[in-house]
């Protein structure tokens, strides 16, 4: 199975970014930068999220019923025009539900290493959000997820599996950023070890980082 991150990579992963970046007006350099880091974290904090029974059942009724991937289907019309403040809302429900407290401190990691201001990094993760759950309500179609036990697979598998170790520590500092900025040089640190492997998440996380 792809992972997330080979999404991003594909025709369909540059409609995403490319879409997010006019409907946010970024550049859409950064806007991938931002992607690429967000998603990832994301669904890791879902993965936490789906570790307790009422969590996983929680993500795969959504999964099965508003999130079921047809937002992939009508990208084009979802992006004509500026994303509409129903999805940013939507967006704003899924981040607070996922991240909960901790949002604020990923949003401020993910803006001092993209570059980018925190507000926009805000709108960007508001519109990312619907849109990643619209791929995982995809995958779990695909591959027939029907219990909520099936879910820490299909997770697991998009983050890249148990054999990213290192790149799974750099999520999980992102995630318990508290907002102070003091997690910026700890995560740091965690990505220039990561990038000296080659490819897969902790290469192109590397990358973003601004070492190859």
């Amino acid at each position: 199975m792809s992972g997330i991150l080979d999404l991003l990579g594909s025709d369909l992963g540059k409609t995403i970014i490319n879409g997010v970046a006019g409907s946010t007006g970024q550049d859409t350099n950064k806007t991938s930068s931002v992607l690429t880091m967000a998603f990832p974290v994301l669904m890791k904090a879902m993965e936490r999220n789906a570790s307790t029974p009422q969590g996983a059942e929680g993500l795969l009724g959504a999964l099965k019923g508003k999130h079921d991937g047809s937002i992939l289907d009508n990208l084009g019309d979802l992006f004509k025009g500026g994303v509409n403040s129903e999805v940013t809302q939507d967006g704003g429900k899924i981040l607070g539900h996922v991240l909960g407290n901790r949002q604020q401190g990923v949003e401020q990691v993910l803006s001092q290493k993209s570059g980018m201001d925190l507000g926009s990094v805000a709108q960007i993760m508001k519109v990312a959000a619907p849109i990643l759950m619209g791929v995982l309500g995809k995958q779990s179609r695909q591959q027939n997820v029907s219990q909520a036990s099936d879910l820490g697979g299909l997770l697991g598998g998009l983050l890249g599996g148990s054999s990213a170790k290192k790149e799974q520590s750099f999520l999980e500092s992102i995630l318990d950023a508290d907002g102070d900025g003091s997690v910026v040089d700890d995560v740091a640190g965690m990505v220039l070890g990561s990038a000296k492997k080659k490819g897969g998440l902790g290469g192109l996380l590397g990358s973003i980082f601004g070492r190859r």
